[in-house]
């Protein structure tokens, strides 16, 4: 029996209401679920007050504690992500508007069996009584440091009133690439692009020392040179005394968050062009009909010219090109189902690869295949005769990029512990950057004979498998695409 099942709900909800330390229970989207009084009479805020609504809006950011604030909410973030427990020593406002120091212990609960969050508990203990002004900040300062050496998705770094940097964390090691001894007292200017240095950054600076905070979405410059998408925010670095010392930059790499919006946004608009590829696709087959028809008629007739028979014989080549543009057309616009069966992709990635030998590619002889498959891999649900043919129509599209020859690489393996990865590479010629954000659209070709429709075909079929394809791609050193596909 459970040692706790004795004590009655009610009594249980009394010892938290009544415990002297600040008690708050999070839903995982964030808003709170529970509070005890203690809670209630720091911030002077009743319960019903409280409950329904987000934490992160209990926590009445000033300009001095705006920083605290944010470091909290990754802090809190970083428990949710990888389910771990966090401690954290921040600032509370309290119903005199003074700060009161607040050591949290996050605790993230999940389910008993499953692993699923069902919520964080929050407990933090008053210390402002037992710490001493600049003792006290020393200790908040080595802990944040701690903190953050350890959450990979924040990077932060501080400038100082001339721009050079002061102080380089950990998360922005990882995330930009550079080490700090390298980029320590190196100007800001490095890390952003240079309109944004030019014209942004000064007007950042400008409206952070007006409000005490700016909030934008921009790219950073990684040490490769590489940029990267990230929402940052920018607060003023001010001393004990009140003085401005210069900026602290908080960056969070939302890279990932931007390939699902490119993802939704291809799906909506494929969508939209499904619907008039069905109908121009229609209308053009009945009058292509009747012109095959009528030229069949036309060269059955022995007596006929042998000028205007290859001429009719030419028309009759381009009614036939047509026609099977049609036929592109209505199967990228019917989008038939998935029959979804449980299928081994390494098993259909082998019974697609002898298929290549039917496709008498002119450098077919000079092209090198790799195949790297995991073994052991688990089965997805999946339609093996679609999936097939997005394998056969993504590794000839690698053969045709290299004309003079290379290396095409087919590898499986699982990721996440609920992915199975699918990734198709070429050594050819590469995508331009302006092409790849069109490359799954329909009519988007690079090629001079294409029609544009075979990787939207296969955007759909990936999408209709509930799985996803993105593409990697440097001009002159080659293409991947990557499919993943949810595990059954």
């Amino acid at each position: 029996m459970d040692k706790f099942a004795k004590y009655p709900k009610e009594f249980v909800n009394k010892v938290i209401d009544e415990a002297d330390v600040l008690v708050l229970f999070l839903e995982p989207d964030g808003q709170v679920s529970i509070c005890n009084k203690k809670f209630e009479s720091v911030i002077a805020k009743d319960c019903c007050d409280i409950v329904g609504q987000s934490w992160q809006g209990l926590f009445s950011p000033t300009e001095g504690n705006a920083i605290k604030l944010q470091m909290l909410r990754a802090v809190v973030d970083d428990s949710v992500k990888y389910k771990r427990p966090n401690n954290f020593e921040g600032v509370l406002i309290d119903k005199e508007n003074n700060e009161r120091l607040i050591s949290w212990s996050i605790t993230p609960i999940l389910l008993d069996g499953s692993g699923d969050l069902t919520g964080v508990l929050l407990i933090g203990n008053d210390t402002t009584e037992l710490r001493e002004g600049e003792t006290s900040f020393k200790k908040i300062d080595e802990t944040m440091r701690n903190i953050f050496s350890n959450i990979k998705e924040y990077a932060i770094y501080v400038i100082n009133l001339d721009g050079n940097i002061t102080y380089f964390g950990m998360g922005s090691e990882i995330m930009l690439g550079w080490q700090k001894n390298e980029i320590i007292f190196k100007h800001v200017n490095l890390l952003h692009t240079p309109d944004d240095a030019a014209s942004l950054l000064p007007k950042m600076l400008e409206q952070v020392n007006k409000e005490g905070l700016f909030e934008t979405e921009i790219s950073l410059i990684k040490k490769t040179g590489q940029s990267i998408p990230v929402n940052l925010t920018v607060n003023k670095f001010i001393d004990s005394e009140g003085k401005l010392m210069g900026y602290i930059f908080v960056a969070k790499d939302i890279t990932e968050t931007k390939k699902l919006e490119y993802q939704i946004f291809q799906a909506e608009k494929l969508a939209a062009i499904g619907q008039l590829a069905a109908g121009m696709a229609h209308e053009i087959n009945n009058p292509l009909f009747v012109i095959s028809g009528r030229l069949e008629l036309m060269l059955l007739d022995e007596k006929l010219n042998e000028k205007i028979r290859q001429d009719l014989n030419t028309i009759n080549a381009q009614a036939d090109r047509i026609r099977k543009l049609v036929d592109q057309l209505l199967k990228f616009a019917r989008k038939s189902p998935p029959k979804m069966e449980t299928v081994n992709i390494n098993e259909i990635i082998e019974a697609v690869l002898p298929l290549l030998s039917y496709h008498k590619l002119p450098a077919s002889k000079n092209i090198e295949i790799d195949k790297d498959l995991a073994k052991g891999l688990p089965a997805i649900k999946g339609d093996a005769n679609q999936l097939q043919e997005v394998f056969v129509n993504l590794l000839l599209n690698g053969m045709q990029a290299m004309p003079q020859g290379g290396r095409l690489s087919i590898g499986s393996r699982e990721v996440e512990g609920r992915l199975i990865e699918v990734k198709i590479s070429d050594t050819g010629c590469g995508i331009s950057e302006s092409n790849r954000k069109n490359i799954f659209m329909p009519f988007f070709s690079t090629k001079k004979d294409g029609t544009g429709l075979g990787l939207s075909i296969c955007f759909n079929i990936i999408k209709n498998h509930n799985g996803v394809i993105d593409i990697e791609s440097e001009v002159n050193k080659g293409t991947t695409f990557v499919i993943k596909l949810p595990i059954s």
